[in-house]
């Protein structure tokens, strides 16, 4: 680490207009695609804090037509700034002289950007009623920046609707993992493409999590890196996404706030009449998405560089994107598998014992003597271990359900792998109508059933099992 801090203060000396020296650098907790650090400085008026986004690891990744690369988000975040968009002032882009690998340094803002405390907060109880309508007002303003005029047009890649879902589509296969669900919402979305839309910049992770609130409001919009030009309502749509209402999802616009109040916003400052369905199609895409990203982070931690426990535990995520999809595509009736009450008596201590005695370490030890992003991943270890204990519980009785519903559906025998694969490779060919007399069935309770296994509290599957009941 000596390396990076000489480095960086090396470099904040010469570029920071006032600074005498490094202070700290600190990694700040969550950032699972790219690294944020909290830097503290001397300067001249006394201490100042800014900044910095880097690659993974400091790795100098080339820019590619999905992520543009840091050099081009900077640029991004000051067009934004330029067009009224609160953003923090970019200070330096980093070079291959610095030494630092891919990355900015930028001023430090001060709000608060993780989504929970965002909807949950009694200090925003003021502004949170007020949010989804400045988001509107900002997405408005993101959208009518000028392409050309920026420089951006030649920097960004263009993403039609469809495009964007068979890419999407593509890059979940080339992971290999069956998931129905996926490519039943990859089907359903090629068949309810939108018909047209006014082309613009898109900033493509406008969520809460990603912008910076104080009481006054938003402060800063967040995380551009993988920004794209193409239909600004996949904005609007992915805003409204359920896995960023954290928990509130009867507040659709990030858990804050309503469709009418966002729609009331954009139409405002841009002129442009909102169809809600239109916004429709890119929340379910948004699940869509988010579902294979999650998938990507797990796949991530296979091939590195950055290996860190975070990374497998988001993996496991892609159900509760499912679980959305359910609920927006294929509501109905379901039912949660229950767990056998019996325990082994063979072995002592049983592996869900182990299992529970390294959680429990982590939670009580381990977290109560430590702080930052230390703390942060053994939250997040913890949450590992549930997983796993409930995979335990419930996991073969699951999979036996899901081999008993697939050799009906299918009309063929095979365990559940081959049979997963099956239906997968119907649903790609079109072999299988999506209509398919139990198909909905079969989808809803294996998607519903491994959500309860992979988060339990998760409000997607609260929404689904409240459907089953009405």
């Amino acid at each position: 680490m000596a390396g990076f801090d000489e480095s960086l203060a090396a470099l904040l000396a010469k570029r920071i207009e006032g600074c005498r020296g490094l202070l700290s650098a600190e990694r700040l907790s969550g950032g699972a695609s790219q690294e944020t650090y909290r830097i503290l400085i001397r300067s001249d008026a006394g201490e100042r804090k800014l900044a910095m986004r880097r690659a993974p690891g400091g790795a100098a990744a080339p820019a590619t037509a999905g992520q543009p690369g840091l050099a081009t988000e900077a640029l991004l975040m000051r067009a934004a700034l330029a067009a009224g968009v609160p953003e923090p002032e970019v200070l330096w882009v980093l070079t291959e002289a610095d030494g630092l690998g891919e990355g900015f340094i930028m001023e430090w803002l001060d709000g608060e950007a993780l989504g929970a405390k965002i909807v949950r907060d009694p200090a925003l109880d003021g502004i949170r009623p007020k949010l989804a309508e400045q988001c509107g007002e900002i997405l408005a303003r993101i959208h009518a920046i000028d392409l050309a005029a920026t420089g951006l047009e030649s920097r960004l890649a263009q993403m039609t609707p469809e495009a964007f879902v068979r890419q999407t589509w593509q890059r979940y296969q080339a992971l290999d993992t069956p998931q129905p669900m996926i490519d039943f919402s990859a089907r359903w979305l090629l068949e309810h493409l939108p018909e047209s839309y006014d082309e613009s910049l898109v900033h493509n992770d406008f969520r809460n999590g990603n912008i910076m609130v104080s009481p006054n409001g938003v402060v800063a919009v967040l995380d551009w890196e993988i920004a794209h030009i193409g239909d600004p309502m996949r904005d609007l749509g992915w805003i409204c996404t359920n896995s960023w209402r954290f928990g509130r999802s009867e507040l659709p616009v990030g858990g804050f706030g309503s469709y009418a109040d966002l729609f009331r916003g954009y139409e405002k400052v841009s002129g442009v009449k909102v169809d809600p369905q239109h916004v429709k199609f890119w929340e379910v895409f948004g699940s869509f998405w988010w579902s294979v990203g999650c998938l990507g982070m797990a796949e991530h931690y296979r091939t590195g560089p950055d290996k860190t426990v975070e990374r497998p535990a988001i993996g496991r995520r892609t159900s509760e994107c499912q679980v959305d999809c359910v609920n927006l595509l294929i509501p109905g009736p379901v039912a949660l598998i229950a767990a056998d009450a019996k325990k082994s008596s063979v072995d002592m201590p049983r592996i869900d014992e182990l299992v529970t005695s390294v959680r429990d370490y982590l939670r009580d030890d381990v977290m109560r003597v430590t702080q930052g992003r230390t703390q942060f991943l053994a939250r997040v270890a913890g949450n590992s271990l549930d997983v796993v204990l409930r995979e335990l519980a419930l996991g073969e009785k699951q999979r036996a359900r899901q081999t008993e519903r697939l050799r009906g559906l299918l009309a063929e025998g095979g365990d559940l792998e081959s049979l997963r694969w099956s239906l997968v490779r119907r649903l790609r060919d079109n072999r299988i109508a999506l209509d398919q007399v139990g198909l909905a069935e079969y989808l809803r309770e294996a998607v519903v059933n491994q959500a309860a296994i992979d988060q339990p509290s998760y409000s997607g599957l609260k929404t689904a099992l409240a459907n089953a009941r009405s």
